[in-house]
């Protein structure tokens, strides 16, 4: 996937984990516009890959931004990410949107934890703009650890509700209160820790059907060990591989010319998902919902494998 050369233009410390980074094209050519929900692909100074959500104005072509909170555990990239300064350059790709707003959804409720504000800044500021209904909730330790509220407070208070160092049964209880009371047809999404989006989707299961649930992770699942793994066959164009216990279904074809794009390698990002034509997948990511995979149609070839003993593949 082709990378985008960008400048750092700006640099805000939205809370005492959290930095904002606002990116420029060097010739000052628009970036484009993006759908909110997006995030983009970012190669830090230690070359490492990671995924973003975009958290500035989605119809604003000038400039993107993102945010990074700088783990405690850091293997390099959000610590490396922190030390840049404006007038670095980065590269990054075009946006992808996996988290995008439901058309047909009569009411939008955004539910965000810590840093998961960030795909929902940029969807809460589209929907304050364009008038499409929505209420944004915001879970945080402290008002201090709580990046972006003070611009939330400002832009859209009257659709703001900031839930502060609530505990984790205060929790349900304000998500069961706000889904009774959302009307029909409403649309939940959520991003925030694994622990909290699970709570999320558990609590919105029991008053929403599946496909009106949204979320994004950032962390990826764990993954069962090889020996666990079993081969199979993959087709794809005609030609059948085997892929080994060892080994991803990406790889294979990677290395028998097959023109598949990656990016976490993972399962989270979506860069390489492709489409099922015969056989069940035994998906392994964190990206497709329930019902994308309960269809069967879909599959991230970077860590799901087969269930059965040959799946044929096209490109989606």
């Amino acid at each position: 996937m082709p990378l985008i050369t960008v400048t750092v233009a700006e640099i805000i410390q939205e809370s005492p984990h959290v930095k904002s980074f606002r990116l420029v094209r060097p010739d000052g050519s628009p970036l484009g516009r993006y759908s909110p929900g997006a995030h983009i692909d970012v190669v830090g100074p230690t070359s490492i890959t990671r995924q973003y959500s975009l958290c500035s104005t989605p119809d604003a072509e000038d400039s993107f931004s993102f945010a990074v909170k700088r783990e405690e555990n850091s293997r390099g990239g959000s610590s490396s990410l922190h030390e840049l300064q404006v007038g670095d350059t980065l590269q990054i790709s075009e946006p992808r949107n996996l988290l995008s707003i439901a058309p047909e959804a009569q009411e939008n409720l955004l539910i965000a934890a810590g840093i998961g504000i960030t795909p929902m800044l940029s969807m809460a500021r589209y929907m304050d703009v364009h008038d499409i209904p929505f209420e944004l909730h915001y879970f945080a330790r402290c008002e201090e650890e709580a990046a972006f509220l003070p611009l939330l407070m400002d832009r859209c208070p009257e659709r703001l509700h900031a839930h502060l160092g609530v505990t984790r049964d205060e929790q349900g209880d304000l998500l069961r209160a706000s889904f009774v009371n959302s009307a029909e047809g409403a649309h939940i999404y959520t991003c925030g820790p694994e622990g909290f989006m699970d709570k999320v989707v558990e609590i919105a299961r029991e008053h929403f059907p599946e496909e009106s649930i949204h979320l994004e992770a950032f962390h990826p699942k764990e993954q069962p060990d090889a020996s666990q793994n079993t081969e199979f066959e993959v087709e794809l164009e005609g030609e059948t591989h085997i892929v080994p216990a060892d080994r991803s279904i990406v790889d294979v074809l990677q290395e028998n010319g097959a023109d598949v794009d990656t990016s976490c390698e993972e399962g989270i990002c979506g860069t390489c998902i492709m489409q099922v034509l015969c056989g069940k997948p035994d998906h392994r990511d964190s990206v497709l919902t329930a019902s994308e995979r309960e269809g069967g149609e879909l599959i991230a070839v970077c860590v799901s494998r087969s269930a059965t003993p040959k799946l044929v593949l096209d490109y989606y």
